[in-house]
């Protein structure tokens, strides 16, 4: 167990595998396996490595799944992977032959991390995994998502372990319209969410459920006004919800160095965010948080800012 100072921490688990760098979409593709390397590379250059607990992520079962995708989807969506070369979903989205367990790894990982989390092994997760998840609608793959993984997690704290609320905060710089078509209305969810409008995927402005409380940030944008978005809108809806575990659709494509969007955040925004949700959760969930990776292009930018969403996770 590591020490800060000489105080024992319990470890954040850190869920990943080899399989999620191997789904490709194209050589030139910005949601790449290098992503997942840069992460790991700074891990050790920054000397957190050794405060992570680190973890396999398994497959996700098919009752997981199923909590949030009808049958027939994930059924056409194993049937259209190839057996070589790419096939694509839609102009963003594609699939290759190793995409299925990449797909079935990354929603496994919060499933993973929620239960870890929940038996109290780890107070926290981050799930470093590929493809991401917060457009994948019910039914539908799209923005480089095939199922939405922290839906899948959220539903499983809701239905195997019981929790009667649970939170989910989206920073990505796109809107996690998938994530919301599959939550709105449930009165056991509330998501909490900022994103660049008007942006792809054009969606979160046009009368949001009650459970959602989304904050659309102009072009520009920099530390100011993110963080004044979150505590003028995020912070008191999540002090009136009281949610027993949070998660985060950790997406780092707001950063200033990241040129697939034009928001300006920084690592130190990504870390007083976490800082910000983890006192929350600590008040009203045990501390609990399970963090998945979503967006995040600029391979630097992406290390960078998940070393400071992992120490201010982990308070170390």
């Amino acid at each position: 167990m590591p020490e800060i100072h000489g105080k024992a921490l319990m470890a954040t688990a850190f869920i990943t595998h080899d399989d999620c760098m191997k789904h490709t979409m194209g050589e030139y593709h910005p949601e790449r396996p290098a992503r997942l390397a840069a992460i790991h590379d700074q891990l050790i250059t920054s000397g957190i490595a050794g405060f992570v607990k680190h973890h396999e992520a398994p497959l996700a079962k098919m009752v997981e799944l199923g909590r949030v995708h009808p049958a027939e989807y994930v059924e056409s969506v194993r049937m259209t992977v190839p057996e070589r070369g790419i096939v694509h979903l839609d102009p963003d989205t594609a699939l290759c032959p190793q995409t299925w367990d990449a797909a079935l790894r990354a929603a496994g990982a919060v499933v993973l991390g929620t239960d870890l989390v929940m038996a109290k092994g780890s107070k926290s997760a981050f799930c470093a995994v590929r493809p991401p998840g917060h457009h994948a609608t019910r039914g539908r793959a799209m923005g480089f998502c095939i199922f939405n993984n922290v839906a899948v997690g959220a539903k499983h704290a809701l239905e195997h372990h019981g929790l009667e609320r649970v939170a989910i905060a989206d920073f990505d710089v796109h809107h996690g319209n998938g994530t919301e078509d599959i939550f709105s209305d449930d009165p056991r969810v509330l998501m909490v969410g900022t994103f660049q409008h008007p942006f792809y995927p054009y969606s979160g402005t046009d009368n949001p459920a009650s459970n959602m409380a989304n904050v659309p940030l102009p072009a520009g944008t920099g530390s100011q006004g993110f963080r004044a978005a979150v505590e003028r809108v995020w912070l008191p809806a999540l002090e009136r919800f009281k949610p027993q575990m949070i998660f985060i659709s950790a997406g780092f494509d707001a950063h200033v160095e990241d040129e697939m969007a034009m928001l300006r955040i920084t690592e130190s925004d990504y870390g007083w965010v976490t800082t910000q949700l983890k006192a929350i959760a600590d008040r009203y969930g045990e501390g609990r948080i399970v963090s998945v990776l979503e967006g995040g292009y600029a391979l630097s930018a992406l290390g960078r800012s998940v070393v400071a969403h992992l120490r201010a996770l982990g308070g170390f």
